[in-house]
């Protein structure tokens, strides 16, 4: 499983929630790689959202954590459409800036201290490398990176966030 972002104005949001094959249209084209409204973060999504949180993704489900929206957007884009993993879901404009404004003070320091392998195995934060890969954490900090960057260009152009797991 991994998780990729969009990067999309309000009225490109608009064109997917009235036709959603327009999302897979963009979101499954191999040039997206290089495109900067495009962020692929591999399998480091809970690894991340853990460093953040402290939480599995299943906890903060179960508890309407504030910064779920970092992995899952609030709405749904189409109930019915299967990114590879359950429908893609969004957040506004102004949500994205919301988002940004809780992590973009984040150090490196601050989320290293919130590594612990044990309990991300406990926890079953996936993927299950944590003990068995000496550069996990530098993995975990490298994809975070990215995506405080890509917030920071959302927020910054008044862009909303489609995000997925494939």
């Amino acid at each position: 499983m991994t998780q990729s972002y969009l990067r999309v104005d309000n009225e490109t949001l608009n064109n997917f929630i009235a036709d959603s094959r327009r999302l897979e249209d963009i979101a499954f084209k191999q040039n997206n790689i290089d495109s900067e409204n495009f962020l692929y973060l591999d399998k480091a999504w809970e690894g991340i959202f853990f460093l953040i949180t402290g939480q599995s993704l299943a906890e903060a489900v179960e508890e309407e954590a504030p910064l779920l929206g970092i992995l899952m957007g609030p709405t749904e884009i189409d109930p019915d459409q299967d990114m590879g993993y359950g429908p893609a879901t969004y957040s506004t404009a102004e949500q994205t800036k919301e988002i940004y404004s809780a992590i973009k003070d984040l150090t490196k320091e601050e989320l290293s201290a919130n590594y612990n392998p044990n309990k991300m195995i406990e926890e079953g934060i996936y993927p299950d490398i944590w003990k068995d890969d000496e550069n996990a954490l530098e993995y975990l900090l490298d994809y975070f990176d990215d995506l405080k960057i890509f917030y920071k260009k959302a927020a910054e152009n008044g862009d909303a966030m489609v995000m997925y797991l494939s």
